[in-house]
């Protein structure tokens, strides 16, 4: 079988949106033979990757390259002015694909990321002239951020995400690229939940969720050392939408001295650490900074429990490393997050107010820290729950989901 891939953003041992594009093609490249257009901020990674593993060989990159302005334009979240410029790079790669599909007998046509609705290349156009099946997804398709969580964000944020909604919810309803490749897609693949119910909303169609990203299966001495804490992890950025502060006044809420705050990630922590002390917390949260993947998962094996407060993200490879260390995860029920955390491995809080939340999470807290056994549950049955999530699952998956269009393609 022959795929071409459209990946903007594809790297080898980066996370994110290059990192989730480079294990797809990875693995399904065990089992296709793969022509990925991307762009060249990577190239040399890319290059030197494929010669290390035996797939390699099946992995045919196409170097679309843009101006560094572009690239820093690309990863500053929020830089409307990106989208100009990705949609010409999105019109380049279609002449690309097009020669490709040419020359070689391609079988599937997948638009794979950015995962963004927003802008959802020319590929379709490609599928429709050359006939060929096309596939658009995971996509992201939440409809709106919750207005209710803006709490403590600043002015200017909290005007950007507002906006945004509306946009939002204009471009679901007017867009006619969207609309078309959606409705030329053979099949649409929704990152989560909320992004299947905006395509019914919106298009009336049914989508197949699968999140973007995957787990990998690991190994460990899950002996844990007899120990006076109660030790809770909390990853991620300095950022509002991750909502830091709802995890700390949790901790408060619960009223349990021996419990301890890990808090991992990078910008500024000043005003959470402010609040820490205002609560007289202060000594039961410990702040890390910026570590090393390996030491984030030496201090996952370490941990009762992670407490993920984010209220808008994409499926975080953060939850996926914690069931992969047998770790049970307290999150929102949302986002990709609210899909992989089932009750087998963890609790989940429905989104409401901060005020709510706050009171869910703290419960769940006291209710694992006082029922042992109920976490000892959760956490054995991480083990299954990262085989069903892991990239071989989701590479069968996906594959599955070819073949069944290609077979319906070719009666």
């Amino acid at each position: 079988m022959k795929v071409l891939i459209n990946a903007y953003a594809c790297c080898p041992n980066m996370g994110s949106e290059p990192g989730m594009a480079w294990n797809w093609c990875l693995n399904l490249a065990k089992e296709c033979e793969l022509y990925i257009i991307t762009e060249g901020e990577f190239k040399e990674q890319l290059e030197n990757a494929v010669k290390k593993v035996p797939q390699g060989h099946r992995m045919h990159f196409y170097f679309n390259p843009v101006t560094p302005k572009i690239r820093k334009m690309c990863w500053n979240q929020g830089d409307w002015r990106f989208y100009k410029y990705y949609r010409e790079w999105q019109l380049k790669t279609e002449k690309i694909a097009k020669s490709i599909c040419e020359k070689e007998k391609i079988d599937i046509i997948h638009q794979l990321n950015m995962i963004g609705f927003r802008e959802p290349g020319y590929l379709w156009r490609v599928s429709q002239e050359m006939r060929i099946p096309f596939i658009w997804g995971p996509v992201d398709a939440k409809e709106k951020f919750p207005v209710s969580y803006l709490e403590g964000a600043k002015l200017k944020d909290q005007i950007t995400l507002r906006l945004k909604n509306v946009i939002t919810g204009l471009q679901l309803r007017f867009s006619t690229r969207v609309r078309k490749a959606v409705l030329t897609a053979n099949c649409v693949l929704s990152a989560s939940s909320n992004s299947q119910q905006s395509f019914k909303k919106y298009f009336n169609i049914d989508t197949t969720i699968l999140n973007e990203t995957g787990c990998n299966v690991i190994s460990f001495d899950k002996t844990r050392k007899d120990k006076d804490t109660f030790d809770i992890l909390w990853v991620g950025k300095m950022d509002f939408r991750k909502k830091l502060d709802i995890a700390i006044r949790s901790i408060y809420e619960s009223g349990l001295s021996d419990v301890c705050l890990h808090i991992i990630g990078n910008g500024d922590n000043s005003k959470y650490q402010k609040l820490a002390k205002s609560l007289n917390i202060q000594n039961q949260c410990k702040w890390y900074g910026v570590v090393s993947h390996s030491e984030v998962q030496k201090i996952m094996r370490q941990s009762d429990l992670l407490l993920f407060t984010s209220v808008a993200e994409g499926t975080p490879h953060v939850v996926l490393e914690a069931i992969a260390n047998s770790l049970p995860v307290v999150c929102h029920n949302t986002c990709g997050h609210g899909d992989c955390v089932n009750e087998d491995v963890g609790i989940k809080v429905m989104l409401s107010t901060p005020e709510k939340s706050i009171s869910e999470f703290s419960n769940a807290i006291k209710k694992l820290h006082s029922d042992r056994i109920l976490l000892q549950n959760l956490s054995e049955k991480c083990v299954s729950r990262a085989k069903e999530l892991s990239w071989n699952r989701k590479t069968a998956e996906l594959m599955c989901i070819y073949n069944k269009i290609i077979k319906k393609s070719n009666p």
